[in-house]
Order: structure tokens, then sequence, then C-alpha cells
């Protein structure tokens, strides 16, 4: 059994906190929902035999494991769970994750959409991938399956249930210079897949280890097998206080380096944010049928370009925080964004436009009904700043102020009110 084994964090896993370029999107409850789906949590429904006797190995030497991975293909099943500990109200924060899909002509088919129901609840993922352009990904429910295939430059979603399909071609320039530019597919590309959505513990762990720095403790920690494959335990805790994190453990493969098993902890104690596995994996080359989407007869096909046409009249919860187009707009939304801090306790404060807050009661631009779900989210808080309300999850937190400012992370509701106070 590998015994405990540091990994100094000088050298490969070098990066700045999880989210940190993008922590602004996360004060809207829809962007929070988006970071579940980007930190899918895998129930844990793993197969174990007991710990293996596998050699000994460091923790850097295991993340270069993981670096050096060239595995591109695979099929297998994936348990997921999700807890951030929004609140359902009934179905209503579901309904504004899910955007205006149904009620304005969208498709109940369309990936920006459906991907978000990761963000919460259990879920069965039937998955295949070969190489970068062959993916699928499949929601088993009981009685439909959701699914969303890429194959080459098409893209093709199908939800059984409602028999609905979503069409895109994708701009393969386009999504090239955007992955030179480091932001992956651009928007104009008419790619349908959410950013930063993974679907396997490999590009969770991926997100994790770019956070490893000065302020992480990486350490092997024992074995396990995961749905029969011999693995090491790669744990990540920040060495910081005041983070709503408290460990990630990655189970790696030992024979390949995939990450097979991804666990979330919250520092604050309790069931996992987020818990990755497979149930059941396998690394030979999937049938290229796996990859092929031919509509049923009768099938309602909305394509890309016309989805996008109807989806610019609505409004999604995100339109009624004011500024929450800004925040999560990437480069041009972080202009009036700083750093507070670094690691896992990186704080971002933003200036929103026009130093807009949250707005204090409904109206015609905020229902009732919004109003409603951010009351459930928030918490009233004051101190040098003034006063605004905490904006919580489980795993990012984000305070608005009065004023107009914004100060998130992934860090208690104290933490965030101190940066507040500290910076009045």
């Amino acid at each position: 059994m590998a015994p405990n084994d540091s990994a100094g964090t000088s050298g490969g896993t070098r990066g700045t906190a999880v989210g940190r370029r993008k922590a602004a999107r996360y004060i809207v409850p829809v962007a929070v929902a988006g970071v579940a789906a980007a930190t899918i949590g895998l129930v844990p429904a793993l197969a174990s035999s007991g710990d293996p006797d596998l050699p000994k190995i460091s923790a850097q030497e295991l993340i270069e494991k993981i670096a050096a991975s060239d595995t591109e293909q695979l099929s297998g099943t994936v348990k997921i769970s999700t807890d951030l500990g929004i609140p359902s109200l009934g179905g209503l924060a579901e309904s504004f994750a899910s955007g205006a899909a149904g009620g304005k002509g969208g498709s109940g088919a369309d990936p920006q959409e459906r991907m978000t129901e990761l963000a919460s609840g259990t879920h069965t993922l039937r998955v295949a991938a070969d190489g970068p352009d062959k993916q699928r990904v499949s929601i088993l429910d009981d009685a439909a399956e959701y699914s969303l295939i890429r194959n080459g430059d098409q893209v093709w979603a199908y939800d059984s249930k409602s028999d609905e399909a979503y069409h895109a071609t994708e701009d393969r320039a386009a999504k090239d210079a955007g992955r030179g530019a480091g932001r992956g597919a651009d928007k104009k590309s008419g790619h349908p897949v959410p950013d930063g959505v993974p679907t396997t513990p490999k590009a969770l762990a991926e997100q994790v280890l770019k956070a490893a720095g000065p302020t992480t403790s990486v350490t092997v920690d024992s074995t396990a097998q995961v749905a029969g494959r011999d693995a090491y335990k790669l744990v990540v805790k920040p060495k910081q206080s005041g983070s709503t994190i408290g460990s990630a453990t990655i189970a790696v493969d030992a024979e390949n380096g995939v990450p097979l098993k991804f666990t979330l902890l919250p520092s604050a104690g309790g069931k996992a944010i987020v818990d990755a596995g497979f149930t059941k994996v396998d690394f030979s080359k999937p049938d290229a049928s796996s990859f092929t989407f031919t509509p049923p007869k009768g099938t309602s096909v909305t394509e890309a370009d016309d989805a996008k046409a109807r989806h610019g009249a609505d409004k999604g919860l995100g339109d009624l925080i004011p500024g929450a187009e800004a925040l999560g707009a990437g480069d041009q939304g972080a202009k009036d964004t700083k750093v507070i801090g670094e690691g896992w306790s990186a704080i971002a404060e933003i200036s929103t436009p026009g130093a807009a807050g949250l707005p204090s009661k409904a109206s015609d631009d905020v229902p009732a009904e919004a109003q409603q779900f951010l009351g459930a989210l928030g918490d009233k808080v004051s101190g040098k700043f003034g006063s605004g309300t905490v904006l919580k999850t489980r795993l990012i937190n984000a305070l608005v102020t009065e004023n107009g400012k914004v100060y998130v992370g992934a860090v208690t509701k104290d933490a965030l009110v101190k940066a507040a106070n500290d910076a009045s």
C-alpha cells in the first residue's frame, strides 16, 4: 500500500484558486448550477474489494502520471450526486436553472438548459469517448434518456421523453482559435455545450490540480479499487482557513493514470458537495455507432441558430441581477475585478455596472418568484461597507452590497464580510 507522501507545490502543479478567473459568474445561482455541473459529483456506488497493494508512489509522481495520461478512448457508467445546498422552493430553483426553454419556444433538448440538471440530486450517466472529436454523454432516467453527442463538427442532443432534438454545426476554425486563446470554443461557433462542464472525473481532477500551489497540501493517501481497477488516492487540501472546501480526493488508475473517482468535501463537514466515480469503465475503443445519431421520425428538431434567436428575448435569473451579464462575460466582465488574497481563500471583488446592488423588492423586471428565490439563498449582513446580502451555497458564496460591490469566492460568509470591511 502506498504510504502518505506529500508533493512540493512549486513544480508542475502551480496555478490559481479553483475558478478564480471565472469566480465572478458564481453570484448568479444559475451559474452556481453550472459550476456544479463543472464539478460533476458521481455517487460512490463503486465496487470495492479492499485496498490493493501497489508500489510506493509520491504525490508529485502521481500528478505527473495524471498529466502524462494519453488515454482518449473509454466507455462506461458513472453515478452523479451533487449537493450545493440550493433550495428547490417547489421546483422554482430548477425552473430558473433550466432557463425559459419551455415557455418561449426553446428546445427541451437544448444542452445549455438540460446539463444544469446535474447541479443537484443523483444521476446515472453513460459516457463514451474516442479522441477529442467524438464524445457521448447520456443522462439515464427511469423511463427516458437524454443524450448529447459530438461527432466531428456535428453536435446533437436528444430527449427521448419529449421526442425533441437539438442540432449544431461547430465552427472548427473558431473552436481551434478559442482553444489557442485558452478559453475553449468560441461562443460564435454554435457549440451548445456549456463552458466548464466536464463529464469525467479526469476533467474534474484537472480543475482542482490547477489550484495546487503554495497554499495547497497534496498527498498520496492509501489505495482503492474503483470499478474493478486498482487506484491510488490523491488528496488535495487547502492549507488556509476560510475556504468552503475541506478536501478533494482523486482516485487515479494505477495503470494508465486516468482519474476514476472524484470527491469534494466541504470544510464545514457533512456529505460531499460532489462525489464522482465510474461504476463500470472500459478503455477499449468504443463502437463507432456510439457517436452517430439520426432523429427518429416525427422528432421536433431545433437548430442552434434558431434557438439563439428565440432565447435572445428571454429573461433568465441572471438577467434579474444587475450587472450579472457583465460579471459572466469573461475578459470584458473582469475589467472592474480585482482579487483579494490568494489560493483557496481568494476572493474576487467586482464593481457592478451602475453600482447596482441586488433588487430589494419585486418589480416588473424582478418577478416575485425570483425575489423569493434570491431571498431563500441570501443572508442579510452589514459592516463598515454598509449593508448587503450573502448569496450562499455549500461551495460558492457571494456578498452583494447595496452600493454595487460584489465579493465572491469558495469562501465562508465571514471571510466575505471581512474582505468587504477591509476594502472599505
